[in-house]
């Protein structure tokens, strides 16, 4: 019989809030963060293409089990389309699939911005992830094969112009889960007669985290470097403290979730995955879901029953 192998890294939980750059992917961005922390788990909340940069927030540890409720949140992008041209994979990385000289006026664009906000349907771009017949969209569009993708709904929250030429238009969206910002461009430029593809992207917000949580892979690498003791000091062991002090607190992803504090005692009952009794006088009696913290830190996820918290998902101390 074989033994389970031990786990490779550290034990560090926590989000890294990354600002990624432009050439960098979603995947190779994990790896690089889980490589400077020497994490044994990480991954991320929400992929970003390679040539969008920004917010890419990136789970560590016990934190992993936070990410769907950082993938349900808001997200602002901003962006650049480029008027005239349509391009296969709609951003600038796809060969010119159609073009026009005609370019819109301000007040073309503006009067077209009532018909993308609210819930709008959406059709995904042909390079996408989304699922055709078991496999992805992007697979199926590299080897020539018209993909078929059915719309969606997707919510978008505002969409504002930022600046304006005669050959492009700067915006900022804000929108929820699915929403491709590729789609946008691409359908804009239809319906404004002249066509149009992302020239420049950017993450900028994934609820609960903002521009000022950022971190860049120069901030992680130098205070990387910070720990490593001098190739010839064979005795002082490398110290993480300096680019674990760049880490989020795992809770903070929960923002959206009721919280309640419970003491020592309970905390352990939860991790455990008993229930026990919610104390305090404006503690909630029901909660579909809420989250328990003890001392400041994430203790479990669950129900609130008849002013029972009972966990469904518990995180260690």
């Amino acid at each position: 019989m074989s033994r389970r192998g031990k786990k490779k890294g550290r034990p560090i939980s926590g989000w890294v809030v990354l600002d990624k750059p432009i050439g960098m992917g979603s995947t190779e961005a994990v790896s690089k963060v889980k490589w400077l922390f020497q994490a044994e788990k990480a991954g991320h909340a929400g992929t970003l293409d390679p040539l969008a940069s920004g917010m890419l927030p990136i789970a560590l540890g016990e934190a992993t089990k936070t990410v769907p409720y950082v993938m349900d949140g808001a997200k602002v992008y901003r962006f650049k389309v480029a008027w005239g041209e349509e391009r296969t994979t709609d951003d600038l990385e796809g060969a010119v699939s159609r073009s026009c000289d005609k370019r819109p006026s301000e007040a073309d664009v503006r009067a077209l911005l009532p018909r993308y906000t609210g819930i709008i349907q959406q059709t995904p771009p042909q390079f996408s992830a989304i699922k055709i017949g078991g496999e992805r969209a992007y697979d199926l569009a590299r080897e020539g094969e018209a993909v078929d993708i059915p719309p969606r709904e997707v919510e978008i929250g505002r969409l504002d112009i930022v600046a304006m030429d005669r050959d492009s238009t700067s915006f900022e969206v804000e929108c929820g889960k699915g929403t491709y910002v590729r789609s946008l461009a691409r359908d804009m430029g239809r319906d404004l007669g002249c066509y149009g593809h992302i020239a420049q992207l950017r993450r900028v917000e994934v609820e609960p985290f903002t521009e000022e949580d950022f971190v860049t892979v120069a901030e992680l690498e130098a205070a990387a470097a910070e720990g490593r003791p001098a190739e010839d000091d064979t005795q002082t062991l490398r110290s993480f403290d300096a680019i674990d002090a760049l880490v989020i607190d795992t809770g903070a992803a929960l923002d959206c979730l009721p919280q309640v504090t419970v003491g020592d005692d309970a905390a352990a009952r939860l991790r455990l995955g008993n229930p026990v009794i919610v104390r305090g006088r404006d503690a909630p009696v029901e909660a579909e879901e809420a989250c328990a913290m003890a001392r400041g830190k994430l203790v479990a996820i669950g129900a609130i029953e008849a002013g029972m918290f009972k966990p469904r998902r518990v995180f260690a101390g």
